[in-house]
């Protein structure tokens, strides 16, 4: 039986990671082999790929998204690219932009440039829901104009915009999905939720923006890799999905089902000055994606939230400690 060789980029985060766990465990699929390439940035755990590690369809490759010559000979060997690598932290990009330009922008350029070269079959490029701005209404359709508010938006939709150029223009096959915000196990503990719980966990106090009345769709990392995988496997060229996970919740509703959570109550919370250009509301609407290829969402915010907590709390060896593959410093670019 042939093999797909799929090239994931960013595979040892939290996102990429959880994609390359589940295509390569036992309700997986058998016909493909995964190459991880992962620069071990900050947010990169070598944990994260342990399960894996013993595969004997599983490869792993330390390099940088922006290293033409490394990207172009991986291309060579593969059919299809996942590509999840991206700089991804608002608050980071706030405080300075270029490697978001970098990594997000030129990076993704890059791999286009070698996916062309070298006849990739299908290209999936992940993307944010970030990407069409705050609304306070409704929910945004594919077709939504894109009003980035942030460094890390912008770049996004940057990235999203040549990704689907190289279709346009050189008939390349490639897809974009734009998630809302995802939660689940082994997520670096800078985002709102992994941040609460090993803060509450650890009996230390919580930053909550402004009024907390800003508002997410909240989306299980499972659903997310699930609705990525009916893309990558049945989605069509030069089209955007959007991935919903169906629950909408403002920071503070959401706090405090943390706090419950954690056996912790609202001393634990500091009220802290609001992010500069904080979007009030986020909301995609994912029908394409449910119609086209069936998906919609399976697991339950407070089942899912539960067992989110419960891995915190269980695995404090695993979040609590970064590793990377000998010789790499953490602090590449992409």
């Amino acid at each position: 039986m042939s093999q797909t060789r799929i090239l994931v980029t960013g595979g040892a985060g939290f996102i990429g990671s959880h994609y390359v766990r589940t295509m390569l465990g036992p309700l997986g699929p058998d016909d493909v082999t995964v190459t991880v390439l992962d620069a071990f940035t900050y947010a990169a755990n070598l944990s994260n790929l342990a399960p894996v590690a013993d595969s004997d369809r599983y490869r792993l490759v330390v390099g940088d998204i922006c290293d033409p010559e490394l990207v172009d000979g991986l291309m060579a060997e593969h059919d299809h690219v996942v590509h999840f690598a991206a700089e991804s932290h608002v608050d980071r990009s706030l405080a300075s932009a270029t490697e978001f330009v970098r990594s997000n922008i030129l990076g993704t350029q890059n791999l286009m440039d070698a996916a062309l070269r070298r006849g990739i079959d299908r290209f999936v490029h992940i993307s944010t829901d970030e990407v069409y701005g705050s609304i306070a209404t409704g929910s945004c359709s594919e077709e939504q104009p894109l009003h980035s508010n942030s460094p890390y938006a912008a770049s996004k939709a940057s990235s999203d915009l040549i990704a689907l150029a190289y279709h346009r223009s050189h008939g390349l096959d490639v897809s974009v999905t734009r998630c809302s915000n995802n939660y689940g196990p082994y997520q670096f503990p800078e985002k709102i939720i992994p941040l609460f719980i090993t803060r509450l966990l650890a009996g230390e106090k919580v930053p909550l923006y402004g009024d907390g009345l800003n508002v997410r769709d909240w989306l299980h990392v499972d659903d997310h890799i699930r609705a990525v995988e009916l893309v990558r496997t049945r989605g069509r060229a030069g089209e955007v999905y959007n991935i919903g996970g169906g629950t909408e919740l403002d920071n503070r509703s959401l706090t405090g089902l943390l706090l419950d959570a954690c056996g912790a109550d609202w001393d634990s919370v500091d009220y802290v000055t609001d992010r500069k250009g904080h979007d009030r509301r986020y909301s995609v609407n994912w029908r394409k994606v449910h119609v086209e290829l069936g998906y919609k969402p399976q697991k339950d915010f407070t089942d899912g939230l539960a067992e989110t907590v419960a891995w915190y709390r269980d695995n404090p060896d695993l979040w609590g400690r970064v590793t990377r593959p000998e010789g790499t410093s953490g602090t590449g670019s992409c």
